[in-house]
């Protein structure tokens, strides 16, 4: 596609479009790959639901990641939505150090799912999800998966969000007095 005048417009810089996607608030999530031994997770905030019928959804993973190859052998997943006391999982499983296997299990107080993939019971909601297709975009790969399982907490949600390099949460209501 070319811009109006025939040529592409140039790109912005790298620096520049991750300060402009700070200003859109995301929900955060813990995206599991197998139980037991066998767990992996990683931190995740490129979560969207897709269709509702079939029900799907979409993941956004680094193509070279780690736990990338985990999901295209085994061909599921699990998506765990963080709560605002949550923010020091979130933190953990962002890093390059983080836990995996049963250490990562303990941590998240997780239970193996239907799907086989760890999910958090203690989680705002989670998500299980076959893969249903692999779509590359530059240097990440969309997971598109076929939602089989889901359970949300009862209750008022207080979901961790993440907002201009950083973990929040939404403000208190503020109810109105007359």
């Amino acid at each position: 596609m070319t811009h109006a005048t025939g040529t592409l417009p140039r790109a912005p810089e790298t620096r520049a479009f991750r300060a402009a996607m700070g200003c859109f608030p995301t929900g955060v999530t813990l995206l599991t790959r197998g139980c037991g031994a066998e767990t992996a997770v990683m931190t995740l905030n490129s979560l969207t639901s897709v269709s509702l019928d079939p029900l799907l959804m979409l993941v956004s993973v680094r193509a070279e990641g780690r736990i990338r190859p985990h999901i295209s052998s085994h061909g599921s997943y699990a998506v765990n939505v963080l709560g605002a006391a949550q923010a020091a999982l979130a933190a953990e499983f962002s890093r390059p150090d983080r836990p995996s296997g049963h250490a990562a299990m303990q941590r998240l107080g997780a239970v193996p799912g239907a799907t086989g993939n760890a999910v958090m019971p203690g989680a705002q909601a989670y998500f299980e999800c076959l893969l249903r297709d692999e779509i590359p975009a530059g240097d990440h790969v969309l997971l598109l998966g076929a939602v089989v399982g889901v359970s949300a907490t009862a209750g008022t949600p207080d979901p961790l969000l993440f907002h201009q390099g950083r973990f929040t949460r939404l403000p208190p209501d503020r109810a109105e007095t007359a």
